[in-house]
């Protein structure tokens, strides 16, 4: 069987390996527009603050294509979709023939429609990356534009650079769509104690040469304008193909669009009505294609994911799941505010069951939580010991490799267990890297890093090795 990926970022690269570790008899060939290998986007932020290095986010080791036998056309575009030949056409004059093709085309940027955008630049890639850090050698003043993840992201990383920062967003208060009042309060405190100016209920309205004019009638000194207005799914290969495509590119439960022959995945796809910007359920869908396409699972049926927004930018600890939004005439509210020390705690629960979470800032009760909110399962009678996890026990054994049971989920974006680390780590996986290429663990939002390099060690002084 032919397989054509059109897209190699996060969810493209996933699916090729997912579908690779299912068959070897599969004939892959995936297509990055990008030069580069695939990479992790979480880490950006890292990258833009110079705490992590490209290299770092990288996803796939170069030699991994040969060795796997899958055919890379890297910088490389699909630009037509040829329904009735079951062929693409590629930028450089190629056409490459598939038995089953899958769109992970991902999305782009949203510039808006202002004066002197083209000055401004977006905050997507790692080119992007790159560009952003050589004009901040230079500025003396950036404003960030958007008040959402990748801006907060933005800021905090050019702040992390020593760089004056101005983070302007439309909104009442930051990342509306996830936090209540309260909880952006609190993280615009903790962002303006890194370094990060924010203004609310304010965006620019034209780009100068070094300055910005702003919605209010003022006018701010910027040497760099940085966009983080959003993103929108890429589907107009597509739309140009004759799929059907709502916002997204409209897809099944097995993420087959209305050719059969064509599956689309991650930021491009829509299904039951939903377009997922983040990366869990992007990876979610990848494993599901991977047991259509190959048979590994026919029954394998995408229901959807539930979804936990990370913010990991450095000396910044958030998570936020579910309905955040729901009043306590509508759930049982359970919160804990201290914004001087940077910390909101906030649950939302209904019918005895977790429904949303917020938690800003450091915690230990975020695994607990995460697992809590995914499976459903029944909240213990003490409220307050799930926002101080210090007296729960299951809390208190998962941060002790010793104690903590095999079932405990290390890696919540890949679903890594403890003793899947343990028995790649007795397969002979024995520091960090190669558990990480074993599960793929920590190449998510990167959270768990400390926690599987504990357990290693922790499995190496078992036996007496040195870590």
């Amino acid at each position: 069987m032919r397989l054509v990926v059109v897209g190699n970022g996060m969810a493209g690269a996933r699916l090729v390996g997912e579908v690779r570790s299912r068959s070897r008899d599969v004939r892959i060939t995936v297509f990055g527009a990008e030069a580069r290998q695939p990479y992790n986007r979480v880490l950006l932020s890292n990258v833009l603050a110079g705490t992590s290095t490209p290299d770092q986010a990288r996803l796939v080791d170069p030699a991994w294509y040969g060795e796997h036998d899958v055919t890379a056309r890297l910088g490389v575009r699909v630009t037509a979709i040829d329904r009735d030949r079951k062929t693409v056409l590629a930028s450089d004059g190629t056409r490459e023939p598939y038995d089953v093709l899958v769109l992970a085309t991902g999305s782009e940027p949203v510039v808006p429609s202002i004066p002197g955008a083209g000055r401004a630049l977006p905050f997507r890639t790692l080119d992007d990356c790159d560009r952003i850090r050589k004009a901040a050698t230079s500025a003396r003043g950036v404003a960030v534009v958007g008040g959402g993840l990748l801006g907060i992201e933005a800021a905090r990383g050019l702040a992390g650079r020593g760089v004056p920062v101005t983070l302007l967003h439309l909104g009442d208060h930051l990342m509306e769509r996830q936090l209540d009042v309260e909880a952006g309060l609190v993280l615009r405190q903790t962002l303006g104690a890194l370094g990060v100016r924010v203004r609310t209920g304010v965006t620019v309205s034209a780009v100068h040469e070094r300055r910005v004019d702003l919605s209010t009638g003022e006018s701010m000194d910027a040497d760099l304008v940085v966009l983080a207005c959003g993103v929108r799914p890429v589907v107009g290969l597509a739309r140009d193909a004759g799929l059907e495509v709502d916002r997204g590119v409209v897809v099944d439960d097995e993420l087959r669009t209305d050719d059969p022959a064509i599956f689309a995945i991650g930021e491009c796809a829509q299904h039951a009505g939903m377009v997922y910007g983040l990366v869990s359920p992007a990876w979610e869908q990848a494993a599901v294609a991977a047991d259509v396409v190959t048979g590994a699972d026919r029954a394998a049926r995408y229901r959807g994911s539930r979804m936990v927004t990370r913010l990991k930018a450095r000396s910044v600890e958030l998570a936020a799941m579910g309905e955040t939004h729901l009043t306590d005439e509508q759930a049982e509210i359970v919160s804990f505010s201290h914004r001087r020390n940077g910390t909101y705690r906030k649950l939302v629960i209904r019918d005895g069951r977790l429904v949303g979470a917020i938690l800003l800032g450091e915690t230990p009760a975020v695994g607990t939580l995460t697992r809590l909110f995914d499976r459903g399962g029944p909240l213990p009678a003490d409220r307050a010991g799930l926002l101080f996890p210090g007296v729960l026990a299951d809390v208190a054994v998962a941060q002790s490799p010793v104690r903590m049971p095999d079932s405990a989920q290390v890696c919540h974006c890949n679903n890594v267990t403890k003793g899947q680390i343990r028995a790649c780590w007795e397969a002979g996986a024995r520091d960090l890297p190669a558990v990480t290429a074993a599960t793929a663990a920590t190449t998510g939002c990167g959270g768990c890093r400390d926690a599987v390099e504990g357990i290693v060690g922790w499995l190496s002084e078992q036996e007496g090795v040195s870590a």
